[in-house]
């Protein structure tokens, strides 16, 4: 059929549909209207199918063509591990819901052009959001996939690492590089398909064996698009980068070297870009809290900016860090290490005796750290002189439970530990303990105006030297990370609010309110362990979470209440707008603390540095107004690839765990449930599924408005938190689960 038969046929058909008595038919249908022979079926098909393609018709999930109330919009396909998927659309408006053979093949993160069925078509179905049909790839974001290569008689195909991807990769027997089953691979894709055959592709590189543990690495490396080598240009501008400050650097800057400071951070920490100092006022304190300068190094559409704009932020997986910038920079000149003089950008706060900073100045300064601390020894620091404090403070009630010679034995002790580090830390000591209590001010007051804190344990995974996993635990925060915390978070909400009132462009942190039906459906879950959304209605305020929160305080069933709270909200990102920050109960916000490892709190150092300068004309505004919009889009963007890149490694690692663990029992809580099981959750945050066919003793049905699993005879009910004991039985590391089955006792 020639391309005039083709436009022929196609207004023809059109003309038809456009009828006022046309009823969306199927393709049968209109080609018995027709009296469409079998021989030119093929071609009558083919002129659908570019009616569909162009956006001139629309087919509906019964496969029914129409034209009226057509809407051809474009956005990015994001697929899901269970064939549908949905499109967010450019224009920012609500998701449309794509069906499983109406996606044209798209793979996940491509970009499409789609039609919208007819208002009507969605509207009847309950739940469900807009729904649409792929009618053309406009881009292909997936030229290569990594994924696990699995071997037939005279062929092979790939399962993507991104379940979303949604379609395995067929490779020819001529082009699998001589891979066997379980090889992880990079695979290059030749043909993409149309939606009813599967993408075909051809092996490019081999990443190692599954089975080996260093490959898990690797392969998240890859499968993220994670640069772990910088560019040469990159490096060549590196190399000119001073590994010290001239005589002449800290010129017209403020001169802070004589002020006591201190740095906090993990004892691996090689990049160390926040210093904290503190002193006490006649009428209150004066806080400062001192950031690295990278901006002065690191040029703006330099080599070294463009490469740092493009990673968006420093990648940590386990126990090794992927850079944002060049160590050079990072464990270098922009490291704050101690006894070394430094360009940093500082945010000092005079804060009053109640702890409400009632001003601030935010200067370019030249520091000089006196010593480098880590949380650790700050924290115990704090526990002795606590631990002091608290004894003094006892009842006489209490202290009469010892012997007098107990007592006395346990206060020398303390004492003398006391005395000790006062001597080892000298005006350190001191300090550190006027930090603690302006912590405690500044904490006490996010909490009265709402601010959610969630502290619930996240995991801690121990490698040993071939990269298998030896122990897994749980990571808490201490009174140091809190520490450090309040007082960077008093520095961005400044940094932010002085911005927003300047009227100046931006780059501001967002964390907008939960919608209401995940709020619902949070009251919901929680009602499983006897609490309630107290003063909820339609919109939720900080208060009512946080109170949730406060309540659980405690409870065995804490980490579970705060995970759930937390999976409630929406997560944050990075916006030109400061439209607040609802976790934090505050209307500014910003991220201004870690250059280093973040592009935006880079990009507004700059932003900072120029005003203070009064270097921001109309062209220099003119031009931060049209590039901010896409440095915070891509920054997100990238922020989010960072966490599913960390989230996935954990999920091989845990499995790996797990694998060599097949036979061992443990206590755990119920943590989820779902039609077809139910989530337990083990004390080193291990977690695995027991699902419905495992639970012999009856037939269980998920009853989804209680939120429980109930057996039909006995009616024995499993509730969200309830403790469970559980035998781990299989671990699929190509899917990365791990099931478990349950243990009477």
């Amino acid at each position: 059929m020639t391309e005039k038969e083709l436009k022929k046929r196609k207004e023809f058909i059109l003309k038809f549909m456009k009828e006022p008595n046309y009823v969306p038919m199927r393709r049968r249908d209109i080609a018995a209207v027709f009296q469409v022979p079998r021989e030119a079926m093929e071609d009558f098909s083919q002129v659908l199918e570019s009616l569909v393609q162009e956006g001139s018709v629309t087919m509906d999930t019964r496969g029914r063509y129409r034209v009226e109330q057509a809407v051809t919009i474009t956005g990015i396909f994001r697929g899901t591990s269970r064939e549908f998927g949905f499109v967010s659309p450019d224009d920012k408006t609500a998701d449309i819901f794509i069906d499983a053979g109406a996606s044209l093949g798209a793979l996940n993160g491509d970009h499409v052009q789609l039609s919208v069925f007819a208002e009507e078509e969605w509207e009847k179905k309950a739940g469900r959001s807009r729904t649409g049909r792929v009618v053309k790839i406009l881009e292909r974001a997936n030229e290569r996939v990594v994924g696990t290569f699995f071997k037939k008689k005279d062929f092979g195909f790939v399962v993507a690492e991104d379940k979303r991807l949604g379609s395995d990769i067929f490779v020819d027997g001529k082009y699998t590089m001589g891979a066997v089953t379980g090889h992880k691979v990079v695979v290059k894709i030749t043909d993409f398909g149309d939606g009813r055959q599967n993408p075909m592709g051809k092996v490019e590189e081999i990443l190692g064996h599954m089975n080996d543990p260093e490959t898990d690495l690797i392969t998240i490396l890859r499968a993220f698009g994670i640069p772990t080598e910088f560019p040469e240009e990159v490096m060549e501008e590196t190399s000119h980068v001073p590994e010290c400050l001239s005589e002449t650097d800290g010129a017209g800057r403020l001169d802070l070297r004589e002020e006591l400071m201190i740095t906090i951070d993990g004892e691996d920490a090689k990049d160390l870009d926040d210093a904290v100092s503190l002193r006490k006022t006649e009428n209150g304190y004066v806080l400062g809290v001192h950031i690295a300068d990278v901006s002065e190094y690191v040029k703006e559409n330099h080599p070294l900016d463009v490469e740092a704009k493009k990673r968006g932020t420093s990648v940590y997986l386990i126990n090794r860090v992927v850079p944002m910038l060049p160590h050079r920079l990072s464990n270098g000149i922009c490291s704050l290490n101690a006894g070394e003089d430094r360009l940093a950008l500082s945010c000092i706060m005079e804060l009053s005796e109640e702890g409400e900073i009632v001003g601030h100045r935010i200067a370019e300064t030249l520091i000089h750290v006196d010593r480098r601390t880590s949380y650790t020894e700050i924290a115990h620091l704090l526990e002795v002189s606590g631990k002091e404090e608290a004894t003094a403070a006892k009842s006489g009630e209490i202290m009469y439970a010892k012997s007098s010679t107990e007592q006395k034995e346990n206060s020398t002790k303390a004492s003398t530990e006391r005395e000790e580090l006062r001597t080892e830390y000298g005006e350190i000591y001191t300090m550190v303990l006027l930090m603690a209590k302006v912590s405690g001010l500044l904490r006490e007051r996010r909490k009265k105006r709402g601010a959610i804190d969630f502290d619930f344990a996240e995991s801690k995974i121990i490698l040993d030297e071939t990269g298998r996993p030896v122990e897994i635990r749980p990571y808490e925060r201490n009174a140091a990370t809190r520490m450090i915390e309040d007082f960077m978070l008093a520095a961005n909400e400044t940094v932010a609010e002085e911005y927003f009132w300047q009227e100046l462009p931006f780059v501001y942190r967002v964390h907008e309110s939960p919608d209401e039906e995940k709020i619902k459906q949070l009251a919901i879950l929680i009602q499983n362990f006897g609490y309630s959304l107290r003063g909820a209605k339609t919109e939720v305020h900080p208060k009512v979470l946080q109170g949730l929160l406060e309540r659980a305080d405690g409870s065995a069933e804490e980490a579970l209440i705060a995970r759930l709270t937390l999976r409630s909200m929406k997560q944050a990102k990075y916006m030109v707008d400061c439209e607040g920050h609802f976790g934090l109960a505050t209307k500014y916000y910003c991220h201004f603390t870690s250059p280093i490892r973040r592009y935006p709190d880079l990009q507004i150092h700059r932003i900072i540095k120029e005003n203070l300068h009064n270097r921001l004309s109309d062209k220099r505004l003119a031009h931060y107004r049209a590039i901010l919009p896409e440095v915070a889009q891509h920054s997100s963007k990238m922020e989010r690839s960072a966490e599913e890149a960390e989230r996935e490694l954990e999920k091989m690692k845990k499995c790996e765990y797990a694998e060599e663990r097949i036979g061992m029992q443990a206590e755990g809580i119920i943590s989820g449930l779902t039609n077809y099981g139910m989530y337990v959750e083990l004390p080193d945050t291990v977690e695995g599924m027991v699902r419905l066919s495992e639970l012999s003793d009856d037939f269980y049905v998920f009853d989804e408005e209680n939120y429980c699993l109930v057996g039909e005879r006995r009616k024995k009910v499993y509730r969200l938190g309830q403790k469970l004991t559980i035998e781990i039985a299989r671990v699929d590391k190509l899917l990365k689960t791990i099931d478990f089955l349950p243990v009477s006792r």
